[in-house]
């Protein structure tokens, strides 16, 4: 098995190895073209962001500046929206909903490191996805940890470090990020 597929698949890898530093050397030189395109160049955006993006289902804005490993492992929904300085380390796959809206400053971020420092000074790391449910919004500087779900109807409160699963139809704030309240419609 690859180190890309030993990635992928949520296992030990080495993030050293020449494919995986390869493709996300291609992958930043397509951020960077993408975040110097003139606020006016709406179709180049669009475009460029497609050649980075794995999958797209709809419409959808990204402000730039925008940031991610790979790029291929990430899926937006329709209607998406994420406002200036997003951050997606993509080792495992990023999958957003439709309806999602994401503040300024936000990461979302799969990667992992083992807790020993042989092993993590070896350039070991594992990979766990994250899912982000339909009619979401994500606050400012709200970061998002390997491995969670993020269920749909959900309101992330600005500052959160969301750790652990947040259910459907909740608002959930804070360090860990805990749900606060439900919504009922």
């Amino acid at each position: 098995m690859t180190e890309k597929e030993k990635m992928i698949n949520g296992m030990m890898y080495d993030a050293n190895c020449e494919e995986l530093v390869q493709d996300r050397i291609d992958a930043k030189e397509k951020c960077h073209d993408y975040n110097n395109l003139r606020p006016s160049e709406t179709e180049k955006r669009t475009e460029q962001m497609k050649k980075i993006l794995g999958k797209i289902k709809g419409d959808f804005t990204i402000e730039p500046s925008f940031v991610c490993d790979y790029g291929y492992n990430i899926e937006i929904g329709d209607n998406f929206y994420s406002n200036h300085n997003l951050v997606i380390l993509d080792c495992a796959k990023v999958k957003f909903g439709d309806n999602v809206f994401v503040a300024p400053n936000c990461g979302f971020y799969t990667a992992g490191h083992p807790i020993d420092y042989v092993e993590r000074n070896k350039g070991q790391e594992y990979a766990y996805p994250i899912t982000v449910g339909d009619n979401v919004w994500i606050g400012g500087g709200v970061h998002v940890m390997p491995g969670v779900t993020i269920g749909n109807n959900v309101v992330i409160g600005g500052g959160s470090v969301v750790v652990n699963d947040i259910p459907d139809d909740s608002v959930a704030v804070g360090n860990p990020c805990k749900v606060i309240k439900k919504i009922h419609r």
